[in-house]
């Protein structure tokens, strides 16, 4: 990494007036410093979609079946999915890490991994949702997802999820992290009615209690209590990119738990992080001003998949092309 004030400076040397490309120019800085020089590359880029079931899906707090994770899994699989749309378009090559699903046949295909704990958690609503042995290998599933991209020259990662509950699963997340009450965070996810909202906000109460017994002195055992192991293994993968200085774009609220989870356990986890979009869950934008991200969409997005994380990449691009290509203002007027 390179300090911001280098790439900003060098940003004001440049044929335009001085602050005059907004939040472009900031985030050509923030590129700049994560990949430590004044010529960032964007390519190869790879999204890493994490996906995982939760228990407390058998509690009734959406309206969509657990399945549907698996038919999303799939789906993905063969390409056809919305994040796959995406990322052909932003040549973007797509690689699927299972920690935690309950399929039964995992699909033949090379963007598949099979890295599962368990076949999903236990409802966060009535016990923990998994151990702390558990939690340290959903971690390790997404340090080795970017040690794997690493290895293969990928200069630029997306991070998405999908796992019908992991909502819930989010919303506790951040009031733990976060210390605040809990039911302003609760969103309709996927899909809601009146009743399996108030069973969703029941839920994320009793779990974010129970581990607030213990936040004080065992934070992994609290976090552990109310995630899911797609969460955990995103959470690696965000500290994973800071260690490897390899931008790491966030999604949506889901994503915005991971980074807690991350910054909780490492400090520095978020040294590479850029926040893409606040999405419409409630939770997302307190977990980002609690992070001290500031997104760069306000869309009212709230797929998943990473897609909003997608959206970034013609920004970086554009941001890449600003410091690498223009000219500077002292070559074209032949003064200083």
């Amino acid at each position: 990494m390179i300090e911001p004030e280098k790439v900003a400076a060098h940003l004001d040397l440049l044929a335009k007036p001085k602050g005059s490309l907004g939040r472009l120019e900031e985030l050509a800085v923030r590129l700049g410093s994560i990949a430590g020089t004044l010529s960032p590359e964007t390519k190869p880029r790879r999204l890493l979609i994490f996906a995982g079931d939760h228990g407390v899906a058998g509690d009734g707090v959406g309206i969509w079946p657990q399945a549907v994770t698996g038919a999303m899994i799939n789906l993905i699989a063969s390409g056809r999915a919305s994040c796959s749309a995406l990322a052909t378009q932003f040549d973007a090559s797509v690689v699927l890490i299972d920690a935690g699903s309950v399929i039964e046949a995992p699909p033949d295909c090379k963007l598949y991994k099979d890295r599962r704990i368990a076949r999903g958690t236990l409802s966060l609503a009535r016990q923990s949702a998994m151990t702390g042995d558990q939690f340290w290998k959903a971690w390790m599933a997404g340090q080795a997802a970017v040690s794997e991209a690493r290895a293969e020259g990928v200069r630029l990662l997306v991070l998405g999820e999908i796992g019908i509950g992991n909502t819930t699963a989010a919303a506790a997340l951040v009031a733990l992290g976060c210390d605040v009450e809990s039911d302003p965070l609760v969103g309709a996810g996927a899909g809601s009615t009146p009743e399996s909202l108030e069973r969703k906000r029941a839920a994320v109460r009793a779990g974010v209690a129970r581990s607030r017994q213990v936040v004080g002195s065992d934070p992994v055992a609290a976090m552990a209590g109310v995630a899911g192991f797609e969460i955990v293994a995103m959470a690696g993968a965000i500290a994973a990119a800071a260690d490897a200085e390899i931008p790491v774009v966030l999604d949506g609220v889901v994503s915005g738990a991971a980074a807690i989870v991350a910054q909780a356990v490492d400090p520095a986890a978020l040294e590479s992080a850029i926040a893409s979009h606040v999405s419409a869950e409630p939770a997302h934008r307190v977990a980002l001003e609690r992070l001290g991200l500031s997104p760069y969409l306000d869309w009212n997005l709230r797929l998943g998949e990473g897609t909003g994380g997608l959206l970034m990449i013609p920004l970086l691009d554009a941001a890449a092309a600003l410091l690498k290509n223009v000219a500077k203002l002292e070559d074209v007027i032949g003064r200083p």
